[in-house]
C-alpha cells in the first residue's frame, strides 16, 4: 500500500467523523479513503462489509450531498472498503464547516481562507465582488484619464476615447455590477482613497544598513493601484538606486543599476497578485547589494516556483486588476512576466534574480550591480549567513572619497558629525570629502528623516543647516 498523502487516507474502522475527511477530499482534488487498513497501510479487514457498503453511501449523501463510488477489495483473505471521492465544483460542508485537504491531513477553513475558498468555488475572485458603500464620488477621474492615455498608446481599449465618461470606462472593464455598483477592483484601481475601504494596500520601501533594525530611510506609497508602480519607480530612482552614467558617442546614457523593465515587471506582479483579503502591505527592502520585494499572494494551489520558471499559463489571483494592467500596456498575457523579471540576470555582471515562496507569500531578490564593489564585507543583510559587498560611493560629478569608504559608513559619518551641532552643506561635504552637489542632491534626501533643519519653514534658506534628530 502507498503511504497516506494528499489523495489517500486509511481508516481502521468506519466512524461518522470520517465524513470530515471525505468533505475535505471533495473540496480539494478528490481522493480515496480505505476502511479496514491502519495508518501504516497494513490490511486489517472489516467486519460486516456488505452492511457498511449500504450504510456509508447513505451517510455521505445525507450529510454532504454528494455521491461516492464504494467498492469492496480483498487482500490476503481480508476484505476492506474503497471509497472514491470526486472533486466537487461547488463548496461542500459538513455540519456547516468546510474542510480541505492539505498534504495527508484535513484542514478546517476559517476567516479569509474560507472567503477565498468560497469565491473560487463559485467562479468568483475577490476583486470581482461589490465594494459595499463605494460610489462614483469615490473614483478619481484623474486616475481614469491616466489609464486611458496609457490605453491609447497600446490600442487595447478599442471603441473608447479620452472623452468617455467614468461610468462607460468602468463598465467596459467589467468593474460595475448589474445594478451599477462598484466592484472592489474599481476602487483599488481608480479610487481617490482606497484605504477608506481596504487595509494593507500600501507599498512600503526601506533602505537597510547593518541589520534589519537599522533603517536608514523609508517611504510609503499610498493611493490607487493604477498609478502606484510609477510612484514607486520615481522614489527608487530619486532615493534608493543609482543610474551610472556613461556615453555612447555624444549621447549621455543613465540606465538604472537594476534593469528597469525587469524591476517594473516585478512591481506590477506584486500589485496584481497580492492577496487583498489579508491586510499585509507590499514590502520592498533595499540592501547594499540587493533589492528584495515581497507580497503576500500565495501561488496557485498546484503551482511551485519551478512551475513559474518553466513555460506556464497565466493565472492571476485578481483577474480584474490584471485585465486593467494589460489594457494599459503594463503587462503582457500568457505568463511572460517571470521571464521578463529573470531577464535582469542577462545584464553583464549581474546574477539572475532569486524567486521563492516565504512568509506566506512570494518574493523576488534582485542583485545590484550599478557601482564598483569594495572588499569590505562587514555589512550584512537580514538574511542569515548572507554577506553583502557595499558599494563605493562615487558621485555623479566624478568626485570620490577615501578608497574603501562604504555607503553605510559615509551615512554614519554624516549623522555622527551632525549629532552635536548644526552644520551647513559645505561643512558636511568638506568633512566627508564629497562634493556639495553630491551631498545636497543625493545624501541629504536619503537621510532627511534622520535630520532636522535649522530653518524648517524655508528649506531653500541660503544658510540652511542640519543636525541629527534628537
Amino acid at each position: 500500500m502507498n503511504n497516506e498523502n494528499q489523495n489517500i487516507e486509511y481508516k481502521r474502522i468506519w466512524q461518522d467523523d470520517n465524513l470530515k475527511s471525505i468533505c475535505a477530499f471533495a473540496n480539494s482534488q478528490g481522493g480515496v479513503m480505505y476502511i479496514g487498513i491502519d495508518d501504516d497501510g497494513q490490511v486489517l479487514g472489516l467486519d460486516n462489509v456488505h452492511k457498511w457498503q449500504e450504510d456509508i453511501p447513505n451517510k455521505i449523501v445525507q450529510n454532504l450531498g454528494i455521491v461516492c463510488e464504494i467498492n469492496t477489495q480483498e487482500e490476503f483473505g481480508k476484505t476492506y472498503l474503497e471509497i472514491n471521492v470526486q472533486p466537487s465544483n461547488v463548496p461542500i460542508s459538513y455540519k456547516g464547516i468546510y474542510y480541505v485537504r492539505s498534504g495527508a491531513t484535513k484542514q478546517e477553513l476559517k476567516g479569509t481562507a474560507l472567503q477565498q475558498f468560497l469565491l473560487v468555488k463559485m467562479g468568483k475572485s475577490w476583486d470581482d465582488i461589490v465594494c459595499e458603500g463605494a460610489t462614483m464620488e469615490d473614483i478619481d477621474r484623474n486616475a481614469i484619464d491616466y489609464f486611458m492615455r496609457k490605453c491609447a498608446d497600446y490600442g487595447r481599449m478599442p471603441g473608447l476615447s479620452l472623452n468617455d465618461s467614468t461610468e462607460i470606462v468602468l463598465d467596459n472593464l467589467d468593474l460595475l455590477t448589474s445594478s451599477g455598483g462598484l466592484k472592489n477592483a474599481a476602487v483599488l484601481l481608480f479610487g481617490k482613497r482606497p484605504s477608506r475601504f481596504f487595509s494593507g494596500i500600501d507599498f512600503r520601501i526601506c533602505r537597510l544598513g547593518n541589520s534589519e533594525s537599522d533603517i536608514i530611510v523609508q517611504d510609503m506609497v499610498s493611493g490607487n493601484l493604477i498609478e502606484m508602480a510609477d510612484k514607486v519607480m520615481d522614489i527608487l530612482k530619486a532615493k534608493y538606486l543609482y543610474s551610472p552614467i556613461h556615453y555612447q558617442g555624444l549621447q549621455r546614457i543613465e540606465p538604472l543599476e537594476i534593469p528597469e523593465d525587469s524591476l517594473r515587471e516585478a512591481i506590477f506582479n506584486a500589485i496584481i497578485h497580492k492577496d487583498y483579503m489579508r491586510g499585509a502591505d507590499i514590502q520592498m527592502k533595499v540592501y547594499a547589494d540587493s533589492l528584495w520585494l515581497w507580497n503576500n499572494g500565495n501561488l496557485p494551489e498546484d503551482y511551485t516556483v519551478d512551475t513559474l520558471l518553466a513555460p506556464h499559463s497565466s493565472r492571476p489571483r485578481n483577474p480584474k486588476l490584471a485585465n486593467a494592467f494589460f489594457r494599459a500596456g503594463f503587462i503582457e498575457s500568457w505568463g511572460r512576466g517571470i521571464e521578463k523579471i529573470r531577464n535582469a540576470g542577462n545584464t553583464k555582471g549581474m546574477s539572475a534574480p532569486v524567486i521563492q515562496t516565504e512568509m506566506g507569500g512570494l518574493s523576488v531578490r534582485f542583485f545590484r550591480a550599478g557601482l564598483p564593489q569594495t572588499s569590505d564585507s562587514n555589512v550584512t543583510s537580514g538574511t542569515s549567513g548572507t554577506t553583502l559587498h557595499p558599494y563605493n560611493l562615487t558621485s555623479s560629478d566624478g568626485t570620490s572619497g577615501t578608497s574603501g569608504t562604504t555607503y553605510d559608513t559615509l551615512i554614519k559619518e554624516i549623522l555622527n558629525f551632525c549629532s552635536e551641532d548644526w552644520h551647513t552643506i559645505e561643512q558636511i561635504a568638506e568633512t566627508v570629502q564629497r562634493s556639495k552637489r553630491h551631498i545636497r542632491g543625493r545624501i541629504i534626501p536619503l537621510i532627511k528623516e534622520r535630520l532636522e533643519m535649522k530653518y524648517p519653514n524655508n528649506p531653500n534658506h541660503p544658510n540652511q543647516q542640519y543636525r541629527t534628530k534628537r
